[in-house]
């Protein structure tokens, strides 16, 4: 049976200052903007997620918040999870290895770089450095989730608000 993950970096948040804990950075218009796009794109595509997991982190979260809603989820249905915030790759790989097995597709929110190098370490593609608000779909074939590791995966898809709108005909 397949497994398919899609990782999300969150979208714009405020810029990191002094007088603000980067846990605590907002998304900003612009940020709420892309992961609504990002949301109704899943829409589009049929996306159903069984498992809705984030950093705890206001900006990752609320990127969640967004998309969740975009896609009806209710938001008690969204997971924190405090250790994709610091927690590095190994962080995500934990996450991923304690999925529930009935699980087919999980989404996880996150932060760069951890993100892209969870990314590239479970597919062995070059992804570069996920953009903001960007979802890389991993799939995954006859593996439970325990048993996910380096280069299990395949990347499929990897695509950024800016090429949503541009399929739309939008701009921006």
């Amino acid at each position: 049976m397949k497994k398919t993950l899609i990782l999300v970096r969150h979208a714009t948040a405020e810029e990191d200052h002094f007088r603000m804990k980067d846990f605590d950075r907002q998304l900003v218009g612009k940020g709420l903007s892309e992961a609504a796009i990002m949301g109704k794109w899943m829409v589009e595509k049929g996306v159903k997620p069984d498992r809705f997991v984030t950093s705890s982190a206001a900006r990752a979260y609320k990127t969640a918040e967004v998309m969740g809603d975009q896609m009806h989820i209710d938001i008690d249905k969204i997971i924190c999870n405090k250790s994709l915030y610091d927690g590095g790759p190994r962080a995500y790989l934990d996450e991923v290895n304690g999925t529930p097995e009935k699980t087919e597709l999980l989404i996880i929110f996150g932060h760069n770089p951890d993100i892209t190098y969870f990314g590239e370490y479970l597919t062995g593609a070059d992804i570069g450095s996920m953009k903001k608000g960007s979802m890389a779909t991993l799939e995954f074939e006859d593996l439970k989730w325990e048993e996910i590791s380096a280069k299990t995966g395949k990347l499929v898809s990897y695509i950024t608000p800016k090429d949503v709108k541009e399929a739309h005909g939008e701009n921006g």
